[in-house]
């Protein structure tokens, strides 16, 4: 899995529990906090479908890692390949 295809999986788990937000413009870069309306609940619910959906635990030391899309991708994409290997 490339890192542009792990940001795309991240993206569509925020749409899937944040539907009104916007992600059209989302930027790599910058902590997805600062630039959606997301909440503690909604970042957890983000760990709980990296789980459920593609079996990649993220421990709670490491949630800082997955502030913004590109810090996911270069956090979860050997996780996601380690898992699909």
């Amino acid at each position: 899995m490339t890192k542009e295809e792990c940001k795309q999986i991240v993206l569509d788990i925020i749409a899937d529990i944040a539907p009104d937000e916007d992600l059209s413009n989302v930027q790599p870069d910058v902590r997805l906090r600062d630039q959606l309306d997301l909440d503690s609940m909604d970042f957890l619910d983000i760990v709980m479908e990296l789980r459920k959906k593609h079996g990649i635990e993220v421990p709670e030391e490491d949630y800082p890692q997955l502030a913004s899309l590109d810090s996911c991708a270069e956090y979860l994409t050997p996780k996601f390949n380690a898992v699909n290997a």
